[in-house]
């Protein structure tokens, strides 16, 4: 089974098309924004013309209200790959939702469940003083957990706090832990993983292409994506789906909170992070077969790895 990983904005999606026309490949997405429906230009979904060339799975499989975990994604996209096996095409697992991937190649953790209440409270921390201070409470309890996460982060913050709150436990202790259940049982997942993960050169190119996204997204109707789910009446900002980058910051400006100039600059700066994140993902995946562009020359040096690797 194939995976290709990398930032937003790096052309993922156009290089995968271009890999289901020379392969009978079958795509699963590897979003956690792109499985909401009415979320569509924000979240950069393939076009209509596009699914219609390389149907993807995983899509709109959830209503913004609704959750959706680490845990789900495993559960349905085992399923989804299996499906894709027994129709006697090659599964090929594209997206930029780095824990997705982790938690389909390593297992999972025996986590708590959810708090809501705790996550009420962390949220209102990070409301009347800001993420570092939820970052700050973080450090004194699981400095290790800290350290991989970047104060930017708000759901990794907010999921590493609210662990130790529930349990008394470190997020770093349930993950050594799942590592070493991992090295006893080499089975945790029942297929070969071959990871191609994207990664540009210059970080220069990356900005420019995720502010050039941006205002295309702009001018395709993003804001009034955003009113319609505003509209609703039932959605609110601590949702996981308005969490995400782009929807949390026009949800701000429709709310009052800023204006339109400041929307797009905090935009493109949290989209930027976001994207740093991910590279540095990359940077420490084992195992990752690097490629440095979507360009023809990577369709095809990908292609010739899966056939070899195929025979």
């Amino acid at each position: 089974m194939f995976c290709l990983l990398g930032p937003t904005a790096s052309g993922k999606t156009s290089l995968a098309v271009e890999l289901v026309k020379c392969f009978p490949f079958e795509i699963v997405s590897v979003d956690s924004a792109q499985i909401y429906r009415g979320m569509d230009i924000g979240t950069g979904k393939p076009s209509k013309a596009n699914l219609a060339i390389a149907p993807h799975r995983l899509l709109d499989i959830r209503d913004p209200l609704e959750s959706y975990s680490a845990a789900d994604f495993r559960a349905d996209a085992i399923g989804e790959i299996w499906s894709i096996v027994d129709s006697g095409k090659v599964p090929l697992l594209v997206g930029g939702t780095m824990l997705y991937f982790r938690v389909l190649r390593d297992g999972l953790a025996d986590l708590p469940r959810a708090n809501k209440q705790i996550r009420r409270d962390i949220e209102t921390i990070a409301a009347k003083h800001g993420w570092a201070e939820v970052h700050g409470q973080l450090a004194k309890v699981d400095p290790g957990a800290a350290a991989s996460i970047h104060p930017n982060d708000p759901q990794r913050l907010q999921r590493a706090l609210e662990v130790f709150l529930i349990s008394g436990k470190k997020l770093t202790d349930f993950y050594s832990e799942e590592a070493k259940n991992r090295s006893d049982n080499k089975n945790t997942q029942p297929f070969n993983l071959h990871f191609f993960g994207i990664q540009p050169e210059a970080r220069t190119v990356l900005h420019r292409a995720i502010k050039e996204r941006f205002n295309e997204m702009l001018d395709s109707g993003f804001v009034a994506e955003v009113e319609r789910l505003y509209a609703r009446g039932d959605l609110d900002e601590a949702l996981p789906a308005i969490k995400s980058v782009g929807y949390r910051q026009i949800w701000r400006y429709l709310s009052g909170q800023v204006d339109y100039e400041q929307m797009i600059q905090q935009a493109v700066v949290a989209t930027r992070q976001l994207a740093k994140r991910q590279c540095t993902w990359l940077r420490n995946w084992e195992g990752l077969l690097e490629v440095k562009d979507c360009s023809n020359k990577t369709r095809d040096t990908i292609l010739n790895y899966v056939e070899s690797t195929s025979i």
